[in-house]
């Protein structure tokens, strides 16, 4: 049997040297056999990016001086992780972590700081409460761009970060409503809760062609919070819709599901948009698939407004760092000026689209004020006598839904043109 350990921090370098998770995972999964093993491998994986900043104030605290070897330094983290976070045996995650650590002294250090973790525990886990990073596991920089934007949630938004995520599905209405799927899950053993109009939330996550229907299209995995997407832009029967950066389709198939509309779905990447057709072939629903940047739609668009437009901008995620963990460690402060001027141009661009007295629904999966609230702020401004910002249910007042227990964090505004 391969090492996870092993895999687990060849992993952890690639990403803190600035891959994506998402690109680095895959290659390591095919490396293992069972589904077991690659289930742990993951775990390992998400486990030790969610709770980062903790191991390194673990692991500074046990060092005598800095590490020579970063990929020994990548394994005895992976080694904490599992020594603070998992049930593996203490003895194996020890035994196979000083066997995985090279012979001399790699070794003996490598035996020596895991028992000591083991011996000092408590008190290092009250020297990490003293340090920002350690406590919460996010960049100083992060901690305190929430407290300054969010001073009554910042500590709420970090504890939700660090949560595993909510397994949700959307039902497809076409298809049932979520009261009857709640009794097929009942009748599979599979627990759960609705938690939206269309969204139950399971008590675990399972693999998802074990769920009832789901190869039919009768349920799509997709986070409660980002269903508000397609409620809010609440597109009609007949009316001509654009969602743009559509990949991989989720809203796509949701605003679908809720109505018969012309739907075009843009996307600037190719590969993601062949997503979009697979997510809507399950669900055996039809849009106009057009790869092209929405912030140049002199290059695909054929001159017809729209009734409804999602524009679903990138952002830097910062709702979502739970499903994502590499993202708080990759981001940098600036990264958030970058996007904003990302969005700013698209949203401009998007506005000459839509027809006088549509709706443009903005939306993010961010909580940084830059990318929201500041965003539509300005746009107002620039606008002002030809866009009004409509109200949203009481639950959305603000346009912000910060990440809990039950929904990642998104941002919401509704424009209408006048």
């Amino acid at each position: 049997m391969r090492n996870l350990q092993k895999l687990a921090a060849g992993a952890l370098e690639e990403v803190l040297d600035g891959a994506a998770l998402h690109q680095v995972l895959p290659h390591r999964l095919q490396h293992l056999d069972t589904p077991g093993e690659r289930g742990a491998l993951q775990d390992i994986v998400y486990g030790s990016l969610r709770w980062l900043g903790r191991l390194d104030a673990w692991l500074d605290a046990l060092l005598e001086r800095p590490l020579t070897d970063p990929q020994l330094g990548w394994l005895l983290r992976v080694a904490i992780y599992q020594l603070a976070y998992t049930r593996a045996p203490a003895h194996a995650v020890v035994h196979n972590a000083v066997n995985a650590a090279g012979e001399g002294w790699r070794r003996g250090l490598a035996n020596a700081v895991l028992r000591n973790f083991q011996r000092r525990r408590a008190e290092l886990e009250k020297m990490a409460d003293e340090q920002p990073a350690g406590r919460w596991s996010h960049p100083d920089w992060w901690i305190a761009k929430l407290q300054v934007q969010h001073p009554g949630n910042w500590q709420a938004i970090l504890e939700a970060s660090l949560l595993h995520p909510p397994f949700t599905l959307r039902v497809n209405r076409r298809q049932g409503d979520a009261a009857a799927y709640l009794q097929r899950l009942a009748e599979a053993g599979l627990p759960a809760r609705q938690t939206g109009p269309d969204a139950v939330t399971l008590d675990k996550a399972v693999a998802v062609h074990a769920l009832p229907g789901f190869d039919a299209g009768h349920v799509s995995v997709q986070d409660a919070g980002a269903q508000w997407a397609a409620r809010l832009l609440d597109a009609q029967p007949g009316e001509r819709v654009l969602d743009a950066c559509a990949a991989p389709g989720g809203k796509t198939g949701h605003i679908l599901e809720r109505a018969d509309v012309d739907l075009i779905a843009l996307d600037v990447d190719a590969a993601r948009l062949a997503r979009v057709q697979e997510n809507l072939d399950r669900l055996t629903l039809s849009a106009t698939l057009v790869q092209g940047d929405a912030a140049q739609p002199d290059a695909w668009w054929d001159g017809r407004p729209f009734d409804r437009i999602l524009a679903d901008v990138p952002c830097s995620a910062s709702g979502v760092v739970r499903r994502n963990p590499d993202i708080k460690w990759l981001r940098r402060p600036e990264d958030i000026a970058r996007f904003a001027g990302q969005q700013a141009d698209m949203l401009a661009s998007l506005w000459r689209l839509l027809a006088p007295g549509g709706t443009l629904l903005y939306a993010t999966c961010s909580i940084f004020h830059e990318e929201n609230d500041g965003q539509i702020r300005a746009f107002m401004t620039r606008h002002a006598g030809e866009a009004e910002r409509c109200p949203l249910p009481e639950s959305l007042s603000d346009g912000s839904l910060l990440p809990d227990a039950e929904h990642d964090g998104f941002f919401y505004a509704l424009l209408r043109k006048i």
